[in-house]
């Protein structure tokens, strides 16, 4: 796999994003196919493929991910009535871009966790 991501380019701004948080740690842009009302992508600014790719080298920046995902429903005014937060995993848990990412979903009442 590629360290060179569609997500490494929004965290060079090498393609525009409608980016609401960046730091040297991750970065978070608004998904361009949103889900919900609030949909939210958070990324590590270096790749990591895939959950089952993490090391311990990689804690403090999935532990900073979940940091910067409440601080984002707060400031988006979606924090008082809920979230989800989500990663998938490779083909059968629904990863389609291989560089780690959080999505960030809120702003309406979002049903069940898996369709049946």
């Amino acid at each position: 796999m590629s360290d060179e991501t569609i997500f490494s380019k929004i965290i060079r701004k090498e393609i525009p994003s409608d980016m609401l948080y960046q730091d040297d740690t991750v970065t978070a842009f608004r998904d361009i196919n949103p889900k919900a009302p609030t949909h939210i992508l958070i990324v590590p600014n270096y790749v990591i493929h895939t959950m089952d790719d993490i090391t311990e080298k990689d804690e403090q920046v999935l532990g900073h991910m979940l940091l910067v995902a409440a601080e984002i429903a707060r400031k988006e005014g979606i924090a008082k009535n809920g979230y989800r937060l989500l990663i998938n995993c490779r083909d059968h848990g629904g990863q389609e871009v291989y560089h780690l990412h959080m999505h960030l979903f809120g702003g309406r009442q979002l049903g069940p966790m898996l369709a049946r």
